[in-house]
């Protein structure tokens, strides 16, 4: 098996001769130090940490950085003037709680992360194949800009998404294009591959912006009979965070540019092997570096890799969140046949989904399903027909806790 492709583009933006733990960690620290002392210089939110570290281990003194923190005062964080600033990204996702966020990136920044995305990207690409890109195109490096960029710098073909509004323009596209792959939602695509029904020509996929449960992953390498490559991003680590290798065993950090922690309740690292909370810190990133910022996600960090490589890996990723998150939902409900949709909200201890399901099944097996997988809530279904004409349920907040 080859190593991850991760591991050459670090060697090759970074200029090193080979790639291994003891110069990967020299590199982290001093690029870490070289980040204090730029934070500390600005006199912003992080004018009282130290200019310099010994040890890479001391990180975990410094104090957090929290989503509040950054929605409230995002100018505090900012190292350069606007006229440095090639995009500023908010608004809210899917996976995002609380208060938006704005997140600044230079040329500079947006350059590393189409270089990151590239190196993923073609763990599943090959030159001239065509990929369908389902995320939003909203002008020069939106984030389904810098994806299209990415694949054709592999010599592979770009086909945005465009704006569909039903399954129908969903499935027209899809028709139109005969893309090879596809680069977007999990939940999206399995619902679109069971609206199109027989010989959907998408044999592969790197999914992202969404947890990915089994209860999806596993109908959908079923249905496109190939694994899929599971991604991690969000804007404060610059988009691109962690990717599958060909071994298909968790995903492999970006560590030249992101300082991984995954630490308990208490703030406190854990073992590796260990559920908890990702907290990063991005040390590549000019415009609006991050330390220690608390992402609000659930994961742990796996052994060493099949494939051989030098950066560490993290298991999937889910939000914390109290009570069920939307990836327990979609455990128990995408499994059962011809569900292509589903969304939902936890007003304290009733959670009430509305569910698209094609086919003639209605929603007799769906209730029992939930009432096993939660046996403490009170469920409220709601399944509506899905047909051609008719719109997905996915755009915006898939799961809302009230």
């Amino acid at each position: 098996m080859n190593k991850t492709k991760l591991d050459d583009w670090i060697c090759r933006v970074e200029a090193l001769p080979e790639l291994n733990r003891e110069i990967l960690e020299e590199l982290q620290l001093c690029r870490l130090n070289e980040t204090l002392s730029r934070v500390a210089a600005r006199a912003g939110a992080y004018r009282d940490l130290p200019r310099q570290l010994s040890s890479l281990d001391e990180l975990k003194n410094l104090p957090f950085t929290t989503p509040d923190m950054l929605s409230q005062a995002p100018g505090k964080f900012l190292l350069l003037s606007q006229g440095e600033i090639q995009r500023v990204i908010s608004g809210d996702t899917s996976g995002t709680t609380g208060a938006p966020k704005r997140i600044f990136y230079t040329a500079r920044d947006l350059e590393h992360t189409m270089g990151f995305f590239a190196a993923g990207i073609s763990e599943m690409l090959r030159p001239r194949e065509k990929c369908l890109i389902a995320f939003p195109f909203h002008g020069p490096f939106a984030l389904g800009d810098l994806i299209a960029r990415a694949v054709e710098r592999l010599g592979a073909v770009p086909i945005p998404a465009g704006n569909p509004q039903t399954w129908e323009d969903w499935c027209c596209r899809i028709e139109e294009t005969r893309p090879d792959a596809w680069i977007g939602f999990p939940a999206l695509l399995l619902g679109v591959a069971r609206m199109y029904g027989p010989d959907f020509p998408i044999r592969k996929a790197l999914i992202s912006a969404d947890a990915c449960p089994p209860g999806i992953t596993g109908p959908l390498e079923d249905l496109l009979g190939s694994r899929l490559f599971p991604h991690y991003g969000s804007r404060e680590c610059g988009l691109g965070g962690a990717v599958t290798c060909p071994a298909f065993q968790g995903m492999h950090l970006r560590e030249n540019h992101i300082l991984a922690e995954i630490v308990d309740e208490t703030g406190s690292p854990v073992p590796d092997g260990q559920w908890g909370e990702l907290v990063i810190t991005t040390i590549g990133l000019e415009a609006m570096p991050l330390i220690r910022y608390r992402t609000g996600d659930r994961t742990r960090f796996l052994p060493s890799c099949p494939c051989g490589g030098v950066t560490r890996r993290i298991d999937r990723v889910t939000r914390m969140e109290p009570g069920p998150a939307m990836a327990d939902v979609d455990d128990a409900v995408f499994p059962l046949p011809g569900v292509v949709d589903c969304r939902g909200t936890l007003l304290g201890n009733r959670l009430c989904l509305d569910v698209l399901r094609a086919g003639t099944a209605g929603g007799e097996d769906l209730l029992p399903a939930l009432e096993q997988r939660f046996p403490d809530l009170e469920i409220q279904v709601t399944v509506t027909p899905a047909v051609r004409e008719s719109a997905p349920l996915y755009p915006g907040k898939r799961f809302i806790h009230q």
